[in-house]
């Protein structure tokens, strides 16, 4: 083989590309991956889940020097915000992490190509770029992520008004920030600078915050996030956004105009379909541009592949290595499997959210039978010596089988106890098992077990 032909190329290196070349290549195929931007990483790891979690981690941090150490017999005086350093540890982490996907590479003999990938057809790839170049494979995946949204009469303009992108590196703390949009996104972001000191105004469309969670824990987690400051205004349709003066102005259906220094819309994501020559191969897309592809992510053109934000399912990190894995393996091996009821989702907000499988409103839908079992953490020791004794988890169980049908989970380190959840579900777990599982005391996992006890009545410390 030349330096151009390849087994399989990947386009996109994101949590699902990379993942998905470096398993290819461990299955002993010949693997080029191409990206366009600079660093490896994709969305994610560049201006998403990492640098939006290590602002998180520090944010809270000074929130509790300010607000909680002293109960904790801990004086420290007035602690001073550090915004530039906090940025350069935010960009470090990244940093450090981009360059870790490239060791991996070398290691695992993947080919990078950095530039912009058009399909051409007949397994052909043109690369534009510093070095243009065309190559090509037997096999193509597509693994190009997604992008924020737009929404009418919203004016980007990347600094003053934008996107997660720039609310992660904003110059200075905004005394007042509009964000448009009450999901994950938004939450977290709304959170981190809500902390370091802006008033914060969180506008939904919906009657309700995090689309698509479950309702009872959203409802909670409403009244928790307000009482920690932020401000929300439900069931309302922005029209506008627009700089003026030095600040912005967002206008809003049946209300008041609202003048604030920074605007942050969060209001999904949009595939990254557009460039990529699909038309040309034969890859059909769906109504909203999402990639159209069969149970073992097969395309409508032989040979090309899609996995993570540009086909149907959560637009997740996670979801998208577990698909890369799945496809490549297929590929190799004839079988490759993702079990889509078992992929936890997680609000990294303070307390953390967390779940996975179905939520109360799916499983009532649904028409099965079913049980609940909650346990609130007041009752937990582990949360009480964390000093977050917030929040509850919730479990959902078929009545007659028992098995678990969903996990739902508001308090301290959710999303780490979710995956207790998840693995348990991925095996078939029923609630009694989970009840029958011995939790090391004092820890938060004993929640789990008490949430699973519950679900028959049988629950222990409430």
């Amino acid at each position: 083989m030349s330096d151009t032909k390849f087994d399989l190329i990947v386009i996109g290196a994101g949590p699902g590309g990379y993942v998905a070349a470096i398993r290819a290549s461990q299955l002993g195929l010949k693997v080029a991956c191409v990206e366009k931007e600079s660093k490896l990483g994709g969305t994610c790891l560049r201006v998403g889940c990492i640098p939006s979690k290590a602002l998180l981690e520090s944010s809270q941090r000074y929130h509790d020097a300010v607000h909680d150490l002293a109960d904790h017999g801990v004086q420290v005086g007035q602690p001073k915000l550090d915004l530039p350093t906090m940025m350069k540890r935010k960009d470090k982490v990244v940093s450090t992490l981009a360059q870790g996907i490239t060791g991996l590479f070398k290691k695992n003999k993947v080919a990078h190509f950095q530039g912009h990938a058009t399909l051409l057809g007949d397994g052909k790839v043109s690369i534009k770029g510093n070095s243009p170049q065309d190559i090509s494979a037997d096999k193509i995946l597509i693994a190009t992520g997604s992008h924020s949204a737009p929404l009418p009469g919203v004016e980007i303009d990347n600094d003053r008004i934008g996107t997660s992108t720039e609310a992660l590196s904003y110059g200075d703390v905004p005394k007042r920030l509009v964000v448009i949009g009450a999901g994950y996104i938004g939450l977290e972001l709304g959170s981190v600078w809500k902390r370091l000191g802006s008033e914060v105004i969180v506008l939904e469309y919906l009657d309700r915050i995090l689309p698509g969670m479950d309702d009872e824990i959203a409802t909670e987690a409403k009244k928790i996030f307000a009482k920690q400051g932020l401000e929300f205004r439900l069931g309302v349709k922005v029209t506008a956004a627009k700089k003026k003066g030095k600040g912005c102005i967002v206008e809003a259906e049946g209300s008041d105009p609202i003048e604030c220094d920074k605007v942050l819309l969060s209001v999904g994501r949009i595939p990254n379909t557009d460039g990529l020559g699909l038309d040309t191969a034969g890859v059909e897309l769906d109504e909203r541009r999402r990639i159209k592809v069969d149970e073992h992510f097969k395309t409508t053109a032989e040979g090309v592949y899609a996995i993570g934000d540009v086909i149907p399912g959560p637009m997740l990190a996670h979801k998208a290595e577990e698909e890369g894995i799945a496809c490549v393996e297929q590929i190799v091996s004839g079988y490759g499997h993702l079990d889509y009821n078992t992929i936890p989702g997680i609000a990294y907000t303070h307390p953390e959210i967390g779940t996975v499988g179905k939520t109360e409103e799916q499983v009532k839908e649904s028409g099965l039978p079913y049980k609940k079992g909650v346990f609130h953490f007041r009752a937990n020791g582990r949360a009480h010596a964390l000093g977050s004794p917030e929040g509850r988890i919730k479990i959902l169980a078929n009545e007659k089988t028992d098995r678990v049908l969903g996990v739902h989970i508001i308090g301290p380190h959710a999303g780490d106890l979710v995956n207790q959840a998840a693995m348990a579900m991925s095996y078939g777990a029923s609630a009694e098992d989970l009840a029958r599982t011995c939790q090391a005391h004092p820890t938060l996992g004993e929640a789990l077990k008490e949430a699973a006890l519950a679900t028959g009545g049988r629950v222990i410390h409430s």
